[in-house]
């Protein structure tokens, strides 16, 4: 698996993601500075990772959205190129237009990093094939603006073309005021393009992959990509 990981000016969860990576695939990711215009030859993965592009200024994402690699990160979306953006990542490609909506500012104001439990709505997609539809998963979060909002009509789309992937929840499961940390629209933690090839989700599955973390469930995630692109080799 090639993978290549957009690094912005305020990024600061890249090495993070390019270690998930390359437990998971054992090959090395390639970073790619904001300011190139083109993606590796060859690239199977792009990943934007978290942290505070351009000091979360204007919106965040806002300006990152704007940068020379996104117009081939879109280019490389539209050719059916898979892509995941992970919190920072996650409000980039809603500003960049990549997944609908937008992330707000967290429901009671708070900045929130914490390990959260996740709902996987399905296992059929690239992004979740790791997982079994309905297992709960543990991981990280860090953000203060991850209240995914979206108007009625996109909430009702995204819902029934099944394109929530991953969901706020109780260890049991269950959905509800108690479970959904940051106020998003029906607990939405993570959502795919209408394509199924471009995931957004908030909460950090690449810090949830070693033992020595007392948690591995972020490991579903990256191993189904390996799984899903050794196929289509």
């Amino acid at each position: 698996m090639k993978s290549a990981i957009l690094v912005f000016p305020g990024i600061n969860r890249e090495r993070d993601m390019a270690r998930a990576l390359r437990l998971a695939s054992g090959h090395e990711p390639t970073m790619v500075w904001h300011a190139e215009t083109s993606l590796p030859k060859g690239t199977d993965l792009v990943v934007v990772p978290g942290g505070f592009s351009y000091g979360d200024y204007l919106r965040c994402g806002a300006i990152a959205a704007r940068a020379p690699v996104m117009a081939a990160v879109r280019e490389f979306a539209a050719d059916g190129g898979l892509v995941l953006g992970v919190c920072n990542g996650f409000q980039i490609l809603c500003e960049s237009g990549l997944l609908p909506g937008v992330l707000m500012r967290n429901a009671k104001l708070k900045f929130l990093c914490h390990d959260v439990h996740l709902r996987v709505e399905r296992s059929d997609t690239p992004f979740t094939q790791g997982y079994n539809a309905g297992q709960v998963i543990r991981v990280p979060i860090a953000h203060g603006e991850g209240n995914y909002a979206a108007d009625d009509e996109t909430i009702r789309r995204l819902e029934g073309d099944g394109r929530v992937l991953y969901r706020y929840c109780a260890a049991d499961g269950s959905i509800g005021d108690h479970s959904n940390i940051n106020g998003a629209a029906r607990g939405i933690a993570g959502i795919i393009s209408e394509r199924g090839n471009v995931l957004g989700m908030m909460p950090h599955p690449e810090n949830h992959v070693e033992d020595i973390m007392g948690c591995t469930d972020g490991r579903g995630l990256f191993a189904g990509l390996v799984e899903h692109l050794e196929r289509a080799a």
